[in-house]
């Protein structure tokens, strides 16, 4: 009953890897000896029935004293042995649930991550409670009352011992109490099911409105954020409070019943005694038979609400880790060189309709720069997200060293990638660990990165220097030294393949040259770096443009020759009007000349050191 409750011990589908019902299927030995445990924990709750009925029919007509101490001291030896299993049980469940949150809670935590960068809606604070959820009913009462339910038929046959009309008032009860119980899972799950998913809907928006929480002040938009909460809150609450009606009635149907049964149990084996049929202590006996044999059923009633939350949580991680499509181990390949083979890429996010990169094309060797270019909503950001492999692609292939990007370990390809976003953010930690990614700190690499990003000494201004506190409660950092922050982390490790996201948009002057010094520097080690920027200067730095225009390649080759020919563009002709030379798309005219001049000559604010090969 409990398999099917749950669905533990069901089979993956086949071909497909089900991470959820294979670690509970490892544990598949422990769960049914946790069932047997039970099956003699329930036999043994008869002792106190039988000690019952032998003190009323035998201790107290012979008066024996020693029958009395004999049965005491016996039945004293039963509960003993009684409560060791139960302690080896309620032990055998904890190692259970141990075993599969040790088990699960990397890859649930993975697999929400990566929904989350994929752009699909999902609540961790969900995910988690979900594993929690299902971890505390391997080790609650709700999975006892379903594996002690099927039981009540052992009662039924002890019944059956005392008299058969007893057997069949026990049977017809628990029959009844079953179907109540059944009803009631027919009534309420649906709705429990649609109120959970308002609530973590609403949990969702709530949690996104405090990332936003400064503009949303500042904005007046307090409000009608407030409003869009509280309209899925309420909409929880009225299905919880639906739920809770129809749980309530059928609640008193079998509330009236389990208070009914005992008596009409004992009304039954009165009339039998009065007829001769059984004696006084089976009267007494019989009035404890039945509580025994509902006792289970009426836990099955009083847990279902646990039950059906145990269940959905159970589907929800379940779905989850099977549409995660990279819990699967790979194998581990070398650190990449930094050959770039980017191949008519076709991308489309989560919820979109319209693909925003169409068919993208390029090659890089190492040692190249390239930058990036287009008018706003050109595609040069989701293109960046598809060349770290934050994106998937919908079709074609963005290949590193001849392995797709996306299917890398990212656990081996992040330490050889630097990245900076466009929307910079950083963890609760110190500077130091946030230059080092959140791993294991190392004082040189980590010192190196900051000079070379010309934060090495904006971080000794801070409060507690390198060791100055981030995050959400952190330091507050200006534009600026956020941007150059992420460059140092980008940097550390002397990576070999660098993907920035408008790394000079909060820049000034004198940090955007040293930022053409340090990207030549990286292209003289060797480094693959590609950049995406809407001004000008930063082009200086770069062997190749790659133009964009609504997500479509517009322009593709050496930098020299695009700026040349976007020259002639902006040179009017003859008849006084600007014509595109043959062959030069028009958004490469947008893109202004940049003369060799102090932005390419002017000593950077840092050092220029060089970047060791990694």
């Amino acid at each position: 009953m409990f398999d099917k409750a749950l669905g533990l011990l069901s089979p993956s589908a086949p071909g497909r890897s089900n991470p959820l019902r294979e670690v509970l299927g490892q544990c598949r030995q422990a769960i049914w000896l946790t069932a047997v445990l039970t099956f003699v924990i329930e036999l043994l709750s008869i002792s106190p029935i039988l000690y019952m009925m032998n003190m009323f029919d035998r201790v107290m007509s012979s008066r024996s004293h020693v029958t009395l101490v004999s049965l005491t001291v016996l039945i004293l030896g039963v509960y003993v042995f009684w409560s060791a299993l139960e302690w080896l049980r309620a032990r055998l469940m904890v190692r259970i649930s141990m075993r599969v949150d040790w088990d699960l809670a990397a890859a649930t935590f993975d697999a929400a991550f990566r929904r989350y960068v994929g752009r699909k809606k999902v609540d961790v604070h969900q995910v988690l409670g979900d594993l929690l959820q299902v971890r505390q009913f391997l080790t609650g009462q709700s999975i006892l009352a379903l594996m002690s339910a099927p039981f009540a038929v052992l009662f039924i046959i002890v019944g059956a011992f005392f008299h058969p009309y007893l057997a069949v008032f026990i049977l017809v009860a628990s029959a009844i109490l079953l179907v109540v119980s059944y009803l009631t899972q027919r009534v309420t799950s649906p709705v429990l099911r649609e109120a959970n998913e308002v609530k973590a809907e609403s949990n969702r928006i709530a949690a996104q409105s405090l990332q936003h929480a400064e503009t949303a002040l500042a904005l007046g938009m307090q409000a009608p954020i407030r409003r869009r909460w509280y309209q899925r809150h309420q909409g929880y609450l009225g299905m919880q409070a639906h739920a809770s009606e129809a749980a309530g009635v059928m609640g008193g149907a079998s509330g009236f019943l389990q208070h009914a049964f005992p008596s009409l149990q004992m009304a039954l084996a009165v009339y039998l005694a009065i007829e001769g049929h059984i004696t006084g202590g089976m009267v007494i006996a019989a009035t404890f038979l039945i509580a025994k044999a509902v006792a289970p059923i009426q836990k099955l009633l009083g847990s279902w609400s646990e039950i059906v939350a145990a269940r959905q949580s159970f589907e929800r991680l379940e779905q989850m880790l099977l549409e995660d499509d990279i819990h699967q181990d790979r194998l581990s390949l070398p650190p990449p060189k930094g050959r770039l083979l980017v191949e008519h890429v076709v991308a489309l996010p989560a919820g979109a309709k319209k693909p925003v990169i169409d068919g993208i094309s390029f090659t890089m060797m190492p040692g190249e720069v390239t930058a990036i270019v287009g008018p706003s909503a050109a595609g040069k950001s989701s293109l960046v997200r598809l060349l770290v492999g934050i994106w998937r692609p919908l079709a074609g292939s963005v290949r590193l060293d001849g392995v797709n990007v996306a299917d890398w370990v990212r656990d081996d390809l992040g330490p050889h990638i630097g990245y900076v976003p466009q929307d910079i953010g950083f963890f609760d930690g110190t500077v130091a660990e946030n230059i080092a990614r959140l791993g294991a700190v190392d004082d040189e690499k980590v010192v190196m990165a900051a000079k070379l990003a010309g934060m090495h000494e904006t971080i000794l201004s801070f409060p507690n220097g390198y060791e100055t506190q981030l995050g959400e409660t952190g330091h507050v950092l200006t534009g600026g030294q956020r941007q150059r922050l992420a460059i140092a982390r980008a940097l550390y490790g002397t990576p070999r393949y660098i993907v920035m996201d408008e790394p000079n948009a909060a820049l000034d002057d004198a940090s955007e040259r040293s930022l053409i010094v340090l990207i030549r520097a990286l292209k003289n080690e060797g480094c693959t770096v590609l950049f995406t920027t809407h001004r000008p200067g930063l082009i200086a730095a770069a062997d190749k443009l790659l133009v964009l225009s609504h997500g479509r390649q517009v322009g593709f080759g050496p930098a020299a020759e695009l700026l040349a020919a976007a020259r002639q563009v902006a040179t009017p002709a003859e008849d006084g009007k600007a014509e595109a030379p043959a062959g030069v798309p028009a958004p490469v005219a947008a893109v202004a000349p940049v003369a060799d001049g102090p932005a390419a000559t002017t000593t950077p604010v840092v050092p220029s050191a060089p970047v060791a090969a990694g």
